[in-house]
């Protein structure tokens, strides 16, 4: 009787899998990364309170914004009234951040109405090519090629005025910019090998789409996302400018900076603190947005 000596084999699905740790490993130095970006941090505090403030802005102002005070007309900042006030006593402050429920809820409604459409578009024209992909992608041009305003125009004087038909207006405008990057992506990460080697397995389409293609094409499309919300946002206030929003006392970004138009000389303030808010929620959705995609391996 002979001894072995040798030891045996294991078997391959007893090696443990390191591709989980792996992804846990890269998403926490990104983490770590962003961290140590001051830029950044600032950026997403600033978004975090828009974000909070737009659906209990309650927390962050004591004051009525449709309660009028015509004694207190076309007063300056101060403490007492951060924003100062309108031609009818209003608090500027809190009708900002009352505003920003409105805009930031047309612009989430507008985002996602383009990234499930774009997706969508952008998968099957990727996905399937041929004159699918061409029909898609000619329709896309057509629609890159109208100025974004305009086309939302055109689509809320369709459908009427409100914050709702605004949402639908810019949704759709921003739709063939989603198309267009889920198509690159896809057309991109189906030719990788372990695509490939699905498509040899015997893996249906659908198993591949879901299981290979979309997980590995969302990056992208995630940072073209958050860029693209402030687009809607300038969209969105734009159309509310021009009066085709929420109709008063309903405030809006963009209602509240077309009020003080007529106040520029004599109290500026009315105008001119609403649109650097907004100017800063849109630098701060940029800045954000730039530094996601530098994060993209």
């Amino acid at each position: 009787m002979t001894l072995s000596l040798t030891r045996p084999v294991e078997r391959v699905d007893e090696v443990p899998d390191d591709e989980p740790l792996g992804r846990r490993g890269a998403l926490l130095a990104s983490l770590r990364t962003l961290a140590r970006r001051p830029g950044f941090l600032l950026s997403a505090l600033f978004l975090l309170f828009v974000v909070v403030s737009a659906f209990v802005p309650a927390l962050f102002s004591g004051y009525d914004p449709y309660a009028t005070a015509p004694k207190d007309r076309l007063l300056a900042p101060s403490l007492a009234h951060p924003f100062g006030t309108d031609d009818i006593g209003r608090d500027l402050w809190s009708r900002m951040l009352t505003g920003s429920g409105l805009t930031i809820k047309a612009a989430l409604v507008a985002l996602a109405i383009a990234i499930v459409a774009g997706l969508v578009l952008g998968v099957v024209s990727g996905f399937f090519g041929g004159f699918t992909d061409s029909l898609i992608m000619r329709l896309a041009d057509v629609l890159l090629a109208v100025p974004g305003l305009l086309l939302a125009l055109a689509i809320v004087t369709a459908l009427g005025f409100g914050t709702v038909p605004v949402a639908i207006a810019v949704g759709v405008g921003i739709v063939p910019g989603f198309a267009r990057t889920t198509r690159a992506e896809v057309l991109r990460v189906r030719t990788l090998p372990y695509v490939e080697a699905a498509r040899t397995g015997g893996a249906s389409w659908l198993r591949i789409l879901v299981r290979h293609v979309l997980p590995n094409s969302w990056g992208p499309v995630a940072v073209l996302a958050v860029l693209d919300t402030g687009v809607a946002i300038i969209a969105i206030a734009s159309l509310s400018f021009l009066g085709f929003g929420a109709a008063p006392p309903a405030a809006e970004w963009g209602s509240l900076i077309s009020a003080g138009r007529k106040f520029m000389v004599t109290a500026p303030w009315v105008s001119l603190l609403p649109g650097l808010f907004v100017a800063a929620t849109v630098l701060a959705l940029n800045h954000v947005s730039k530094t996601l995609q530098e994060l993209e391996p």
